[in-house]
């Protein structure tokens, strides 16, 4: 009963980190309203490495519609601009000389559902993780039927526990997904 309790748990916690992966992954999406996590995953050459942007200077939001990063070393701006233009982020940075300014600029109708789809795809693909947790878990609850001798009632309940999980994820995925498309629709 114990193992069963602990498959479970490992479901759950399985199909936690999916929800917290299409947070993270919701969380880099441009929807128009500047955001540093958009940010997220640009890596600027300083000293011969390569060092997340948010780590070479401070990041900040004046405004809805720009993001100022102020390098630590005055030196560093170009490369912090250079990896700004490379990254797949689409936008041309500022520099005055002292800060490096992106301007986020409106997005176009095209734009706008070219995102809802990314975040569609996004949230299908953590429904589909979540649905893989419910499959295997359910096939470890029947398989210890057989070796483990546990009453069918018991591994009945238990896969029960796991489609409420399932539903409850499944459930918080589509809020998730309702929002971003809302906040990407609407700004």
């Amino acid at each position: 009963m114990s193992e069963l309790k602990d498959l479970i748990a490992q479901a759950g916690a399985q199909m936690e980190k999916t929800v917290e992966h299409l947070e993270e992954a919701l969380a880099r999406v441009r929807a128009g309203k500047a955001n540093v996590k958009i940010l997220d995953g640009i890596m600027v050459e300083y000293y011969g490495s390569l060092v997340p942007l948010t780590q070479v200077g401070t990041v900040t939001v004046p405004d809805a519609k720009s993001i100022v990063i102020t390098p630590w070393e005055k030196g560093i701006i170009r490369d912090i601009e250079r990896a700004i233009i490379n990254s797949p982020l689409g936008i041309t940075p500022e520099n005055n000389g002292e800060v490096v300014r992106i301007g986020i600029p409106p997005l176009t109708e095209d734009r706008r559902r070219e995102l809802v789809k990314q975040v569609k795809a996004d949230a299908e693909t953590a429904k589909v993780s979540i649905r893989n947790a419910r499959r295997d878990t359910n096939e470890l609850i029947k398989k210890s039927i057989k070796a483990d001798n546990t009453p069918e009632d018991v591994a009945k309940d238990a896969e029960a526990d796991v489609q409420k999980l399932h539903d409850r994820y499944i459930k918080r995925v589509d809020e998730l997904f309702a929002a971003k498309e809302k906040e990407i629709m609407t700004v």
